[in-house]
């Protein structure tokens, strides 16, 4: 197999998608691919995916690789670190086989993944979930040791323009299933117009649906510009250290935020500021709820979530699978009956209108005059 394209490379991958089309070779350094980035890469259309990394390495069963796989993406895994250095953005490289070649040499090599090689790979990687399992409950009893008082006690959010107190919240994470689950909720949103808390990414997830974001809470690391220049309110997730990284993107953008420091994940404080401002209910959409999910994002511990959503609970509707759980349809039966009901409608107006008597009674005569008879 010969293909020739376009080099792009990101070892962000969730960076690397904003640029990508369908001639491009992507370029990434990405271990244990998880399935978010995996649709992402698929909706460029890119055919060629180059990993220096392992997209599968027995931690546990990433479906990321599987998705790509199956959807005829070429995978050339584990080329190593290196191709980062000999090909740069830009460069026309050929990948030959399992080969990347650059100006006639090859500059790395790897091994294609096969849908039966990563199948395989996932199932021997299932017998890591229970060491998985057992490192998530560790931390997560650590976890609790430190921040009880997120639990017990009322933690000082940042007061905010918008209007929460009484209201609907919804939090938008791009996360697993999240347009499905997102135009599933339309018609609800529409309705009640909750507050939208767009995490990162999830306050362009809301624009794709032409929803704007009242409040985008995060590390702004992976939220368009125009996301950023919305009119929303910011709230820049700081650590515990002091650090916050997002300040300096905004600084850059001319735009201001607030900063909140708190321990945990941007969608752990996403999920805090609704229930701390008085949110009547908060309903979550893309969130992260389980081991898989919080491995895919690479939270080992992820007991942070687990903190907030028992603190959060009595309040917190989780949208995830929404989409599936009714999906109206419309029957052959309920098309007959509505034209029965239309001829009767249409029928009764002309047995009753004279008007509407001489106007079919006209028709009829063109239409005989036309054909002769």
């Amino acid at each position: 197999m010969r293909f020739r394209g376009i080099a792009k490379l990101d070892r962000r991958t969730k960076d690397l998608v904003k640029r990508l089309g369908r001639n491009d070779i992507a370029i990434i350094d990405h271990v244990d691919m998880d399935r978010v980035s995996a649709e992402s890469l698929l909706e460029t259309g890119v055919e060629v995916v180059v990993n220096a990394a392992r997209s599968i390495s027995g931690t546990y069963p990433n479906l990321g690789p599987l998705l790509l796989a199956r959807g005829g993406v070429r995978l050339i895994d584990d080329v190593g670190p290196e191709v980062f250095e000999r090909v740069k953005e830009g460069d026309e490289i050929e990948v030959i086989d399992d080969d990347i070649v650059k100006d006639g040499v090859v500059v790395a090599s790897g091994h294609r993944l096969t849908v039966d090689q990563v199948e395989a790979a996932m199932e021997a990687a299932k017998e890591g979930l229970d060491q998985q399992l057992e490192s998530f409950a560790r931390n997560t009893l650590e976890y609790i040791a430190h921040e009880k008082a997120l639990l017990t006690e009322g933690i000082t959010a940042p007061i905010t323009r918008t209007p929460i107190a009484g209201r609907h919240a919804l939090v938008v994470v791009r996360g697993y299933d999240y347009k499905e689950d997102l135009r599933a909720l339309l018609p609800y949103i529409r309705e009640v117009k909750p507050v939208l808390i767009g995490v990162d990414g999830g306050a362009d997830a809301l624009r794709e649906f032409g929803l704007s974001a009242d409040i985008i809470v995060g590390d702004m690391d992976s939220v368009s510009d125009e996301a950023l220049r919305s009119g929303a309110e910011l709230i820049v997730h700081a650590y515990p250290d002091g650090r916050a990284p997002g300040e300096a993107r905004l600084t850059t953008l001319g735009l201001q935020g607030v900063r909140w420091a708190m321990p945990g994940t941007s969608e752990d404080l996403a999920l805090l500021l609704a229930y701390e401002s008085g949110a009547e209910l908060i309903v979550a959409v893309g969130t992260h709820a389980n081991l898989i999910e919080n491995l895919d994002k690479g939270r080992k511990g992820a007991a942070s979530t687990f903190l907030v959503r028992l603190k959060v609970g009595p309040k917190l509707v989780d949208a995830k699978g929404v989409n599936k759980l009714y999906r109206a349809s419309v029957k052959p039966t309920h098309l007959m009956v509505l034209v029965v009901a239309a001829l009767t409608v249409i029928t009764t107006a002309i047995l009753i209108s004279p008007g509407m008597r001489s106007l079919v009674w006209l028709v009829v005569l063109r239409v005989r005059a036309t054909i002769g008879i």
